[in-house]
């Protein structure tokens, strides 16, 4: 029942535009109304799914990652080298398995006419994600404020746009925004919350939350950083080909 009263406001917009704005019939309202009982049964399995196993989860390789028996010297941020390990390897994955990118990343190949690869695209942004969560962690973990990484990032972010080919910026603003999706935003949030937690001197309101905004924030630079790898790679090819082409 709470998934409906979630999903009604959008169903109220969707459906009032449709009849009372432009005026027109639902082509084939049978099907709308099954798509949307599906995504009502998907959305209430996916919450009960996240209490019973994600979050549990990432907490407990919190705890397990963060354990003195583990790391042994808990005051020392090197001794937690598996834990930036992990949440860069679970921020690689989470992100390569997120349905909202693998959307975006297919129709950027269609308008693009094959120029922006599918995988091309979604290994630049899970690389990304994977830097942004392993340093957001080291972040927690030293327990430095927040906004010196989001405002040096988004000063590279700035400084990078100009170089980066014309046609690759928005999509890689985009592509810093689909990552924080269904499928990504539950394990780093459990993995934010157990280091905050299980870290001495950390609170896991304090110091908890902030991984999602580093996840945000370094796809951008790696897609364009990706885009700009590809067109130096390409004048490098053509120049080959020029001077060959001199030569005979």
């Amino acid at each position: 029942m709470s998934t409906v009263t979630d999903v009604l406001p959008l169903v109220v917009i969707l459906l009032g535009f449709q009849v009372f704005v432009l005026r027109r019939a639902i082509t084939d309202l049978r099907r709308v109304l099954l798509g949307f009982l599906f995504v009502l049964l998907g959305l209430a399995l996916f919450l009960v799914g996240l209490d019973m196993a994600l979050f549990p989860l990432g907490k407990l390789m919190a705890e397990q990652l963060t354990h003195p028996d583990f790391i042994g010297n808990a005051g020392d941020w090197h001794s937690y080298g598996w834990v930036f390990a992990f949440a860069a390897a679970i921020g690689f994955a989470t992100t390569i398995a997120e349905p909202a990118l693998i959307a975006v990343a297919m129709k950027a190949n269609h308008v693009s006419g094959g120029a922006v690869g599918v995988w091309g695209l979604r290994i630049a942004v899970a690389i990304g994600v994977a830097i942004g969560i392993s340093l957001g962690s080291f972040r927690i973990v030293t327990g430095t404020p927040l906004h010196w990484y989001i405002i040096a990032g988004y000063v590279l972010v700035v400084i990078q746009t100009p170089f980066a080919p014309r046609s690759i910026v928005a999509l890689a603003y985009d592509s810093g925004g689909v990552t924080t999706s269904t499928v990504t935003v539950p394990l780093v949030a459990a993995l934010g919350l157990g280091l905050a937690t299980t870290v001495p001197g950390r609170s896991p309101v304090l110091d908890g939350f902030g991984l999602i905004a580093f996840a945000s924030l370094f796809p951008i630079m790696s897609v364009m950083a990706y885009a700009q790898l590809s067109e130096w790679h390409a004048r490098k090819k053509q120049r080959k080909y020029t001077d060959s082409e001199k030569e005979n």
